[in-house]
C-alpha cells in the first residue's frame, strides 16, 4: 500500500480520516511525543494538537492519550481505540486499492504518452 495514498474516508458529517491524520497517529506511536510527531511532519505543534483534540472529541474514546510534563515526563501514546482506528483505515485503503486496481489500469492505458504530453 503506497504511503502517499490519497484515500480519505468520510466518517460523519464533516469528519474525515485520511493520510495526514493516519501519518500523525503513526508518528505519535513511533516517537511517543506529539511535538516530535508534528516536527517530523513539518507541521506546527498547534495544528497537530488541534487535530488530535478534534479526533479525541469525535470518537467514543480518545485515540491519543497525552501526558503533560515537558521533555522528561510528557508524551503521547495511541490508545487501543487509536490503534484500532489506524488499523481500520489501512484495511479500508487496502480494500479500495484492490477494488480499483483493474479500472485504474484501464484508465492509465487510455492516457497519452509522456512524449505527447511534454511537447504540447
Amino acid at each position: 500500500m503506497p504511503e502517499d495514498s490519497p484515500i480519505r474516508l468520510l466518517l460523519s458529517g464533516d469528519l474525515s480520516f485520511g493520510p495526514g491524520k493516519a501519518e500523525l497517529l503513526e508518528k505519535i506511536r513511533e516517537l511517543g511525543s506529539l511535538q516530535e510527531a508534528a516536527g517530523a511532519m513539518e507541521m506546527s505543534y498547534m495544528k497537530a494538537w488541534k487535530l488530535v483534540k478534534g479526533l479525541n472529541a469525535r470518537f467514543c474514546e480518545p485515540l491519543v492519550a497525552m501526558q503533560r510534563g515537558g521533555k522528561e515526563q510528557g508524551g503521547a501514546t495511541l490508545t487501543p481505540t487509536g490503534e484500532k482506528v489506524l488499523a481500520l483505515y489501512h484495511e479500508a485503503v487496502a480494500a479500495a486499492e484492490k477494488a480499483s486496481a483493474a479500472p485504474l489500469r484501464k484508465m492509465r492505458g487510455l492516457l497519452a504518452s509522456d512524449e505527447t504530453n511534454s511537447s504540447g
